[in-house]
C-alpha cells in the first residue's frame, strides 16, 4: 500500500515537524535546512538534494538571491529564488564550515557518511518517516516540503491557484488542487468562510 503524503497545513505541526528535524538527528541542521529550502523553492526533493554549494553561495561565500538549475524531471530550467530562505542557509553555511563539508564537497546537502556524495532520496525518506513516527504523523514523506510550501503559497495568495500552477509546473487547476490535498472537509471549510450573501 502507498504512503499518501499532504502537506503540513497547520502551522503548530509544521514547527513540531522542523524542531524535530533540527534536534533529533545527527546532521539535525542539514535536514532542517533541506526541508526548508523545499518548502521556499517548491522544488521536487530530487532537485533540492542535487543542489551544490555553488549554486547558492557565489565566489565570496555570500548567499545568492537567484538559483538557475535545470529539473530533474523535467529537463526544463528552473530560476530559484533564494531570499526566503537566506537566514537559515547562512546558518547552515556556518555548520558546513563547523563541520568541514565546505571546500570537501561539491554538496549542498552532503552525505554524513560519504561527503563526496549529496544525500539521497532514500536516506531523505527515513529522515521524515522518523519525524513521522516521533511526532505520530502518518502523512509525511520526500514530498512533505514541496506541498507545504505550494500549500502555503496558496492561502497567504489568497487561494491564487494560478500562481501555485506555476509554481509547481502543473498543468491543471485539477491537478494543482490535489497535489494541495484540498479534500472534500478541506473544500467545505473553505466554503464555510465564503459569504454567498
Amino acid at each position: 500500500m502507498r504512503q499518501i503524503v499532504l502537506p503540513i497545513k497547520d502551522s503548530n505541526v509544521l514547527a513540531e515537524v522542523q524542531d524535530t528535524l533540527l534536534h533529533n538527528f545527527k546532521a539535525g541542521r542539514r535536514n532542517y535546512t533541506i526541508f526548508q529550502v523545499g518548502k521556499a523553492t517548491l522544488l521536487r526533493v530530487s532537485d533540492v538534494l542535487r543542489l551544490k554549494q555553488t549554486d547558492v553561495f557565489d565566489d565570496y561565500g555570500a548567499i545568492r538571491q537567484h538559483a538557475f538549475i535545470k529539473d530533474k524531471k523535467t529537463g526544463k530550467p528552473n530560476t530559484l529564488y533564494l531570499r526566503p530562505v537566506m537566514s537559515d542557509l547562512a546558518i547552515y553555511q556556518q555548520w558546513l564550515k563547523r563541520n568541514r563539508y565546505e571546500g570537501r564537497t561539491e554538496w549542498l546537502f552532503p552525505s554524513t557518511t560519504r561527503p563526496d556524495k549529496h544525500i539521497d532520496e532514500r536516506q531523505f525518506y527515513n529522515v521524515m518517516h522518523r519525524v513521522g513516527e516521533l511526532l505520530d504523523i502518518n502523512y509525511l514523506g520526500t514530498h512533505t516540503m514541496r506541498k507545504t510550501g505550494a500549500y502555503r503559497v496558496y492561502v497567504q495568495s489568497n487561494y491564487n491557484i494560478g500562481l501555485v500552477m506555476r509554481l509547481l509546473n502543473h498543468s491543471s487547476e485539477a491537478m494543482t488542487l490535489a497535489y494541495l490535498g484540498l479534500d472534500q472537509v478541506s473544500r467545505e471549510q473553505m466554503l464555510d468562510k465564503i459569504d454567498f450573501g
